[in-house]
């Protein structure tokens, strides 16, 4: 599992070093996330894998969930020093953002978001870590789902070298999802692998494979959307 790499080299790494993603996989010389890179950072990592910045969000609300669930249940929150060394843009690079630069952008950027229309899943502000992320150094706490609480996954985190959090939790019956969010067809998905969904139910059916990698990402946007226990 990728908490096992982690724990192994107490590093949190990019895309471009791991291969892996809970979003798209286009972390490669030409690819679409190299060519945004390439604009957003003038070029600094066109020849770079393992030194490239790591992604995350700025957390303006201080959301207990964190500040970008469309990407996973848990998440790292990091020192609050990072941010001397992080640059920011809203919306998302995906869409190649205009609005881009470090901390003393930050809240122009709120504003921006927080008078956009987006879903809430998808008006985080964006954020790089340029440098190294230590598990050990960098990292106030890493905050899980307690339904990894006394798993193999929870047993993994106590590795790290840093404190481990845990929010409220992830937890709905597919029935609380509306078709037209991510489709009828990914509520009924969603309703075969259970009558209660937590991030774990979830993640052993990403794992299991006998589902289109893409439908299983929007059942659990669909677990993120309405599946929080606290609002």
């Amino acid at each position: 599992m990728v908490i096992e790499s982690m724990a192994a080299d107490g590093l949190y790494r990019s895309q471009f070093s791991t291969g892996v993603s809970n979003g798209g996989l286009t972390a490669h010389p030409g690819g679409d996330r190299w060519r945004w890179e390439s604009r957003l950072f003038e070029g600094r990592y066109d020849d770079e894998a393992s030194d490239r910045p790591v992604y995350g969000a700025w957390n303006r609300r201080a959301d207990p969930y964190g500040g970008a669930i469309r990407f996973g249940s848990s998440y790292v929150r990091l020192r609050p020093e990072a941010v001397t060394r992080a640059t920011f843009c809203f919306p998302d690079s995906v869409f190649e953002p205009t609005d881009f630069g470090d901390a003393d952008l930050l809240p122009l950027l709120c504003h921006i978001a927080d008078g956009s229309d987006f879903d809430d899943l998808d008006e985080c502000v964006e954020a790089h870590v340029h440098g190294a992320v230590r598990f050990d150094s960098h990292v106030e706490a890493v905050v899980l789902d307690p339904c990894f609480a006394d798993t193999d996954i929870g047993d993994t985190a106590g590795r790290l070298g840093c404190p481990i959090e845990f929010h409220a939790g992830f937890r709905a019956n597919p029935d609380a999802f509306a078709p037209d969010y991510r489709g009828a067809h990914i509520v009924d998905l969603a309703r075969s692998l259970g009558d209660e969904l937590t991030p774990e139910v979830v993640g052993d059916a990403a794992r299991g494979g006998a589902h289109p990698p893409q439908s299983i990402k929007q059942v659990w946007h669909c677990l993120a959307r309405y599946g929080r226990t606290i609002s």
